[in-house]
């Protein structure tokens, strides 16, 4: 499955692993938090480094936060972002808070 249309009632399915309809370029956190102080000011973009799951090597993205939500442009599409999973934000080794993944776009 690589998307739903709630409207339709409807499961989008598609063949294969590495199919286009898979891949995000950016998606929405919401419930930010930061472990420390922002990596940036609010409304600013950042350059860090994100997990989507467990030993995931780090993605590269742009960040910009407003409140306790961010917008998260991608690097590097990413395979499978599936809303209420978490993003774990790191700049470098250090950990500097997460959110979770409400919504994505290809």
């Amino acid at each position: 499955m690589v998307d739903k249309d709630l409207a339709r009632n409807e499961l989008i399915v598609a063949q294969g692993e590495d199919h286009p309809l898979l891949y995000s370029r950016a998606t929405e956190l919401e419930e930010l938090t930061w472990v420390d102080a922002p990596p940036c000011p609010e409304g600013q973009e950042t350059q860090l480094k994100a997990k989507f799951r467990y030993r995931q090597p780090d993605q590269p993205l742009s960040l910009v936060w407003q409140g306790d939500k961010a917008r998260l442009r991608f690097d590097i599409p990413q395979r499978a972002i599936t809303p209420g999973q978490s993003a774990v934000l790191y700049r470098g080794d250090e950990c500097l808070g997460g959110g979770i993944i409400t919504s994505f776009s290809r």
